[in-house]
C-alpha cells in the first residue's frame, strides 16, 4: 500500500511538470502566467488568438463580457485570462464563469480574478465576465494560450480598458507608440464649419479616450483629407455605403501591425465576409499614431470615393467600425459599427453623432421571429397536446381545438419564412463566415416548411400507420423549437447593445417560465389519465386558466423583447 502511494505521488509530481496542468488547475501560475511545460518556451509569432471585450470604458461594478478566441479556426487546449493594469503583475477584478469548459482561480487573493480551462479538449471560444473593481483607471486583459504541449503563446492582449473616470489622453502613460509626426490628427476644431465630422458620443472630442471620430474635408477635387481616432487594439474604419447594411461599401482602414505601426488600407466589403484589399492608390499618408490604445490617422485621398456605379453623388452612410486584426487582415469588428442616420454629403459642414444601431429590416427579422417561437408556435402546440380531449366542439366540420392549432400553426410558419426573407434581403444572401445563427435559422426554415406538408399528407384515424406519423410530427415539432429557441439566443447576443446581456438573460427567464408551465400542464393531464378528477367541468377550467396565465406570462416576456430589439 505504502510503495502504492509512493507511486501515485511520484505520477502526481511529474504529471505535473512534465505534461503541464490539463485539468486547469494553475494557481501557481498567476504571476508568471506561464505553463510548466519542460523544454518549452513561449512562440514569439504573432498569436493566432484574438481577446475582444464588449465595452471601451467601464465603472466599478460594471460587467464586462470578455472572449478569447482562435483566429481562422484555430483551436487551443488550455489557457489562463487576467485583467492587469498596464505593466501591473497581479490580476484585478474578478470574473463570472459563465462556460463549463472554465473556471475561475484564486490569483492576488482574489476569488475568481483569472479564469482557466476544465480539460484538454480542443476550444475554439471561451467567455466569461468580469466585474471591474473600484480605484483602477485602466485594464487589459492577457491570456496564455496553449495549442500544444510545446506550443503557447504568452501574450495575447485585449486593447485598453478604460475608467470613465480617467483623465484626458494626453495625461495617461503610453503603453506603445508609433507616430509618424507630420501633421495634426483627428481634431474637433472647424467641425461644422470648416469639415464634416462624424463622431460618437455626439460631438465629442477625439482627446477624449471613449470618443470615436472621423472628418473629412473637400479639398481640389477629387480630393478629400480624412481623419480617424478611436479606441482598438487592432484597426479603425470608415466606409461609405449606399445603405444601412454592410456590403457593396468602400473603405478605408488604419490597421496596426505586427511592430505597432499604423497602416493605410483601402477595400471593399462584398457583403458579411472579410473586406476585399484594393490597391492603395493616389492616397497622401499624412499621420498616424498608436497611443494609450488609440489609433489615430490622418490622409488625403485622390482616389474616387466609390469605386463602383452609384447614383448619389457624395451622399452616403458613413460607417464608423472598429475591432481586433492580425498579420495586417482586419477581423470582426467587436461590436456593430456606427453610422449615420441618413445620408449626408461628405463635403459638406456638418458635425453629426451616430449610433450602433440595428437596421429595421433586422429588427423586423428578430420580432417576427420572436412572435413566432415565442408565442404563436407555442400556443398552437398547447393546443394540440393539452386541450384536444377538452374540447369537443366541432367548426367547419373540424374539432375547434384543430382549428386553432392549424390556424397558430400556419402564422408561425408564415412569420417564420417572411423573417427568413427578409435576413436575406438585408445581408443580400448567404455569407461565407455564416455562424451558427444563421445555420441553425436555415434548418429551422426547412423542418418548418416541411411540417405542414407532412400534415396534409398524414394517413386517416383509422390507419395503422398513423401512430408513425404522430411521433413523426411530434418530434419534429419539439426539434423544430428547441432550435428555434438556440437561434433566439445566438440572435439576441449579437443584438444587444449593453455587457450586461439583459435580452438573453430574459430569454432565459421566459425558457424557465415555460417550462414550469408544460410542467404544470403536464400533471394536469396525468390527473386527468388517473381520472382523479370527479366532476368533469374542473377539466377544461384548469387547463384553461394555465393557458391563460401562460398568455400572460409569454405576452409580458414578449413585449420585453420586442421593446428590446426596437431600441437596439
Amino acid at each position: 500500500m505504502e510503495a502504492l502511494l509512493r507511486f501515485f505521488l511520484f505520477w502526481k509530481v511529474f504529471s505535473s511538470t512534465s505534461f503541464g496542468y490539463p485539468s486547469g488547475k494553475i494557481s501557481v501560475a498567476c504571476n508568471s502566467m506561464l505553463p510548466s511545460h519542460e523544454n518549452a518556451i513561449s512562440q514569439t509569432s504573432l498569436p493566432p488568438y484574438a481577446i475582444s471585450i464588449s465595452n471601451t470604458s467601464f465603472t466599478p461594478g460594471d460587467e464586462i463580457i470578455v472572449s478569447l478566441t482562435g483566429v481562422n479556426g484555430s483551436s487551443f487546449k488550455g489557457f489562463l485570462l487576467q485583467a492587469r493594469t498596464p505593466g501591473g503583475e497581479a490580476a484585478v477584478g474578478s470574473f463570472q464563469i459563465l462556460n463549463p469548459n472554465t473556471q475561475g482561480l484564486i490569483c492576488n487573493n482574489i476569488q475568481n480574478s483569472a479564469v482557466s480551462h476544465t480539460n484538454r479538449d480542443d476550444k475554439q471560444n471561451v467567455t466569461a465576465v468580469w466585474i471591474a473593481p473600484p480605484g483602477v483607471g485602466q485594464v487589459v486583459f492577457r491570456a496564455t494560450v496553449v495549442q500544444s504541449f510545446a506550443t503557447f503563446w504568452a501574450q495575447v492582449q485585449s486593447h485598453l480598458l478604460v475608467s470613465s473616470n480617467t483623465p484626458s489622453v494626453s495625461t495617461l502613460p503610453s503603453l506603445s507608440q508609433s507616430t509618424t509626426p507630420s501633421a495634426t490628427i483627428s481634431t474637433e476644431e472647424g467641425c461644422g464649419t470648416e469639415k464634416f465630422c462624424f463622431s460618437n458620443p455626439t460631438g465629442c472630442s477625439p482627446k477624449d479616450p471613449n470618443c470615436y471620430f472621423m472628418s473629412s474635408e473637400a479639398l481640389e477635387s477629387p480630393a478629400f483629407k480624412f481623419e480617424m481616432s478611436g479606441l482598438s487594439d487592432g484597426y479603425i474604419a470608415i466606409g461609405f455605403s449606399d445603405d444601412t447594411i454592410m456590403g457593396n461599401d468602400d473603405i478605408y482602414i488604419c490597421d496596426r501591425n505586427a511592430t505597432d505601426h499604423i497602416e493605410v488600407q483601402h477595400a471593399f466589403s462584398t457583403g458579411r465576409t472579410r473586406p476585399t484589399p484594393m490597391p492603395l492608390g493616389e492616397v497622401e499618408v499624412l499621420a498616424t499614431s498608436f497611443n494609450n490604445g488609440i489609433i489615430r490617422c490622418s490622409f488625403i485621398s485622390r482616389n474616387a470615393i466609390s469605386t463602383q456605379p452609384r447614383d448619389a453623388g457624395n451622399l452616403y452612410y458613413i460607417f464608423l467600425a472598429f475591432g481586433p486584426s492580425s498579420s495586417g487582415q482586419i477581423l470582426k469588428h467587436t461590436r456593430r459599427p456606427f453610422i449615420t442616420d441618413q445620408k449626408v454629403n461628405i463635403s459638406s459642414f456638418q458635425s453629426l453623432g451616430g449610433t450602433a444601431s440595428t437596421p429595421l429590416i433586422i429588427k423586423a427579422h428578430g420580432a417576427l421571429m420572436l412572435i413566432a417561437w415565442m408565442t404563436t408556435g407555442s400556443v398552437g402546440m398547447i393546443f394540440a397536446r393539452y386541450l384536444k380531449k377538452s374540447i369537443k366542439k366541432t367548426l367547419l366540420g373540424k374539432d375547434i381545438w384543430f382549428q386553432i392549432h392549424l390556424f397558430f400553426m400556419l402564422l408561425t410558419v408564415v412569420a417564420t419564412s417572411i423573417a427568413f426573407i427578409l435576413i436575406f434581403v438585408a445581408v443580400k444572401g448567404w455569407s461565407d463566415n455564416a455562424g451558427a445563427h444563421a445555420v441553425i435559422g436555415c434548418i429551422v426554415m426547412v423542418l418548418s416548411f416541411f411540417q405542414p406538408v407532412i400534415a396534409f399528407l398524414r394517413p386517416s384515424l383509422t390507419n395503422n400507420r398513423r401512430f408513425v406519423f404522430n411521433w413523426f410530427h411530434m418530434l419534429n415539432a419539439l426539434v423544430i423549437k428547441v432550435l428555434a429557441v438556440s437561434a433566439i439566443f445566438l440572435g439576441l447576443q449579437m443584438l444587444s447593445n449593453t455587457s450586461s446581456q439583459w435580452m438573453v438573460k430574459t430569454m432565459g427567464g421566459f425558457v424557465g417560465w415555460e417550462a414550469l408551465l408544460a410542467i404544470m400542464l403536464d400533471v394536469n393531464l396525468w390527473l386527468k389519465k388517473k381520472e382523479i378528477y370527479e366532476d368533469p367541468q374542473p377539466k377544461v377550467k384548469n387547463e384553461l386558466l394555465l393557458l391563460l396565465i401562460y398568455l400572460c406570462g409569454n405576452l409580458a416576456f414578449l413585449i420585453v423583447l420586442l421593446v428590446g430589439i426596437g431600441r437596439s
